[in-house]
Formats: structure tokens, C-alpha cells, sequence
């Protein structure tokens, strides 16, 4: 009889610093800078304003990565918000994420940037009207379909493929900032005259500007969902937030000013997609170059999505909060392919009925709470348990403040002006709690499961996975 131990798989540590940036980078810099500014400027019209929205933007994103990588560096298994909440607040809200997460934050996420993939797609073709929804959600479902298939197949390739994005990106934002800086050196400065005229001041317009803004930085925190998979976390993770934020944040700002410098503040609320505009103001006939451009590092966000999308589901199913089989591994690949499957599933699911503005409030709404428990969680172990080993530490001021603003955030868009959908989401999260009770409590019909999971575990060639020490 082999020894047992030898036997179980576990992820191996791949990724260096370089490979951290871009991951974090890449997955930033995704869709959101190509769909997101004229959404920020329609919710609070001024030129000026938007650009402080974006850099403030930054800052809090660049704060509160602080505030999780000194959490990532205490408590160092992968599954970022869900193994701090469940260190933190304990099984039932940990439950509560896992779920929403599972069935709606991550799948709209994908759902939401594979629409930003299709726009930009098929904006080429359709150059003097809106292209048809029926087409842009093929092309998003095809997307999601083939990456969920790459993703499935092999980490390495998946990541290598990161990278050709990231390149992809960085050239297209480079085009942009220096057409930006040739436009202004030729007196193209009427939008930043009288700046912050017409300012939309509300608590629901600053609301807004910021969820859609702060979309376009989602992925700040994808490293911490592959700690585990990381070399030499507790130098490397605080290393590449601070790097990759703050170019992110600096690329966002020059990205907006060229916007504004080619296009009135009008102009680009009207815009279906503002990277197009731009290209054919700029470059003439040429300007199906930043489609490609835009669609490649939408393509590329979409992929980094995945790449950490499917490891939150795999180690709730580790803890026991999802279906075993979504916690195997591959035997030969070592990819977490169930998780991966089911990701996709849903993903299509949300695309259904989805459009890519609503998409993106619910999102923000949903993480920014979640982000919220998780920070009161951090503030708790400062207080609480200081003696703990932390290769990192943050002033406790610092999660306080962006406990602050979370709870702003999450208030802004229902103080204001009340949705209904708004109500359904907070439904959603707490039916979380309903479930927990008789399905992971108590363990209801078990039998069935484990038939299934079998069945499943011979169908997919998966195992169970060990913890990375």
C-alpha cells in the first residue's frame, strides 16, 4: 500500500513578481477603461470631476490592497475575501459570500466583460448604428465558452497568455496617451476649460461614478486569490500592488485626459464605445485598430476573470461550503476544471438577460459589501489578536477609513434613489444564510451527492487537493 500522502495533489507556486504585475496589471487593465469613462462622466458630467473620481478611484484601490495584503500575509491560503471572512466572521457569512459569489458576483463579472469583448468586436461592422444585442451576446457566449475550454487545459498556457494580453493593452493605452499629449500640444483644451462647470454634485451621481469607475480596477485583488500559488508571498504580494496600482492608476488618468482632450465631455456620454470614437477622430481610417486593441484586452481581463474565478469556488468546496467535486483537481493537468465548468455555466446564464451598465452597479454593490465584512475582519484581528505573525502590517487608521467609504458606497445608490433590483441583490446575499442551515449544517441528503460526485470524479479524471504549506 502507498503511502497516502504522496498520493494527493496540490497546486505548485509559479508565480514570481513579474508574473504577479501582470496578473494583477492585466486583469485590471481590462475592459473597464474602454467601456467605463463614459459612464463615470454621464453620472457626473464634468470633465474635471470625473478625472478626481478616477484618481480617487486609485487611491482607495491602492488603500484597501494594503489592507489585504497584510491579510493575505497572516492568514496565507488562496481564496482572498472568502478564507478571511471564514477566519474572521465565521462560517455563515463566509457561506453567505461563497454563494453569492459562486452564483452571481463572479459569473456577472465574466458576463460583464465578455460584453465589453463583443461590443468592441463587432463595432467594426456595425459603424453607423448600434450593433444587434442578439449578436454582441453570441459573440460574448462564444468568448466565455473558449476560454473556459483554455483554462480547463493548462495554468501554464493560461498565464503565458496573460502576458501577450497585457503587451496587447499596454500598446493600445500607449496609442491612446500619446495621440492624448499630441492633441494637447496642439491646443485641443476646450474640455478642461471651466472644468468643473455643470458638476453633478449628489450623493447618488458620486455613488455611481465611483461603481463604475472602481470596475475598471477590479482585479486589485486577484493576487490574493493565488497565494498560495505565489513565490515568496510576504515580499513579493506588497511588491506587486503597490507597482501595478499605481501604473494602473496613472495610465487611467493620461487615458481620460486624451478622451477629453479629442472629444467634448458631451461627446463621450453619447459614445457606445469611447476607444472607437477616439480612433476614428485620431486616426482616420485606421481607427478599427483600437477596436482590435480594446477587444484583445477585454479578452485578456476575461482570462484573468477565469484564472482566479475558479480558485474561489475550489477552496469553498475545500472548507465544505460547495459540492466536493468543485474542490478536485485534474490528475494529469492539475487545473481545477469543475470550478471551472461551473463558472462558465453560470456566466452564460447571467449573459442571458444582462446588459453591461446594470451589470456592473450590481457587481460594485455586491463586492463592495463583502469588501466592507471583510476590512471589519481585519480591524478585528488588529484589535483582538495583535501578537499574530505579520511580515506586514498597515495602521489600523488605514482599514477604518476605507470601511468608511465601503459603507458609503454601498449606501450611496439606495439613499438617493431607491431601485428595487438593489433589494433583490440583498435578498440574494442573505438567502445565503437560508441555505446554510439545512444544506451545510446539517448536511441534507448527502446520499445523492456523493453518487453524483463519483460519477462526476471518473467523467472528469479529477481528485481531491492538498494544501499548499
Amino acid at each position: 500500500m502507498m503511502d497516502t500522502k504522496q498520493q494527493k495533489l496540490s497546486l505548485k507556486r509559479e508565480v514570481g513578481l513579474i508574473g504577479a504585475v501582470s496578473l494583477i496589471g492585466g486583469t485590471m487593465i481590462g475592459s473597464g477603461i474602454f467601456m467605463s469613462p463614459q459612464t463615470v462622466i454621464s453620472a457626473i458630467v464634468s470633465s474635471g470631476a470625473s478625472l478626481v473620481v478616477w484618481a480617487s478611484c486609485g487611491l482607495l484601490v491602492i488603500m484597501v490592497s494594503f489592507c489585504y495584503a497584510e491579510l493575505g500575509t497572516v492568514i496565507t491560503e488562496s481564496g482572498g475575501d472568502y478564507i478571511y471572512i471564514l477566519r474572521t466572521s465565521g462560517p455563515v457569512v463566509a457561506f453567505m459570500l461563497a454563494f453569492s459569489s459562486v452564483l452571481f458576483v463572479r459569473p456577472a463579472g465574466v458576463a460583464g466583460i465578455s460584453l465589453s469583448f463583443a461590443q468592441y468586436i463587432v463595432a467594426p461592422f456595425y459603424a453607423e448604428c448600434p450593433p444587434p444585442v442578439l449578436v454582441v451576446k453570441f459573440v460574448a457566449a462564444a468568448a466565455i465558452i473558449a476560454l473556459g475550454i483554455v483554462n480547463c487545459l493548462n495554468v501554464r498556457f493560461s498565464m503565458s497568455m496573460q502576458v501577450f494580453f497585457m503587451v496587447a493593452n499596454v500598446v493600445g493605452l500607449g496609442v491612446i496617451i500619446i495621440g492624448g499629449v499630441v492633441m494637447l500640444i496642439r491646443g485641443h483644451t476646450g474640455s478642461f476649460e471651466d472644468a468643473f462647470e455643470n458638476t453633478n454634485v449628489g450623493i447618488n451621481p458620486i455613488g455611481i461614478a465611483f461603481f463604475q469607475g472602481l470596475w475598471s480596477y477590479e482585479g486589485w485583488n486577484n493576487l490574493n486569490c493565488v497565494t498560495e500559488e505565489l513565490k515568496r508571498p510576504e515580499v513579493n504580494l506588497p511588491r506587486a500592488l503597490v507597482i501595478a496600482i499605481s501604473l494602473v492608476t496613472a495610465t487611467y488618468l493620461l487615458v481620460n485626459v486624451s478622451y477629453l482632450a479629442v472629444m467634448t465631455p458631451k461627446e463621450m456620454m453619447t459614445s457606445s464605445a469611447v476607444a472607437v470614437t477616439w480612433g476614428n477622430k485620431v486616426l482616420g481610417s485606421w481607427g478599427w485598430i483600437m477596436s482590435v486593441a480594446a477587444a484583445l484586452s477585454a479578452f485578456g481581463s476575461l482570462n484573468g476573470t477565469f484564472f482566479s474565478g475558479g480558485r474561489v469556488c475550489f477552496v469553498a468546496a475545500r472548507e465544505g461550503h460547495m459540492p466536493d467535486i468543485l474542490s478536485m483537481a485534474h490528475v494529469h493537468r492539475l487545473t481545477p476544471s469543475p470550478a471551472l465548468i461551473f463558472t462558465t455555466l453560470i456566466s452564460l446564464v447571467v449573459l442571458i438577460p444582462g446588459d453591461f451598465q446594470s451589470i456592473v452597479n450590481f457587481f460594485s454593490f455586491t463586492a463592495w459589501i463583502f469588501y466592507g465584512i471583510t476590512l471589519s475582519g481585519l480591524i478585528y484581528l488588529k484589535i483582538k489578536k495583535p501578537d499574530l505573525p505579520r511580515p506586514y502590517s498597515v495602521p489600523i487608521i488605514l482599514p477604518i477609513l476605507v470601511l468608511i467609504v465601503a459603507t458609503f458606497l454601498v449606501l450611496a445608490p439606495i439613499i438617493d434613489k431607491p431601485q428595487i433590483e438593489y433589494l433583490y441583490v440583498t435578498l440574494f446575499i442573505l438567502s445565503g444564510a437560508v441555505v446554510y442551515v439545512p444544506f451545510i449544517h446539517y448536511k441534507l441528503c448527502p446520499g445523492l451527492l456523493s453518487k453524483l460526485t463519483v460519477f462526476l470524479q471518473l467523467f472528469l479524471e479529477v481528485a481531491p487537493v492538498e494544501k499548499n504549506q
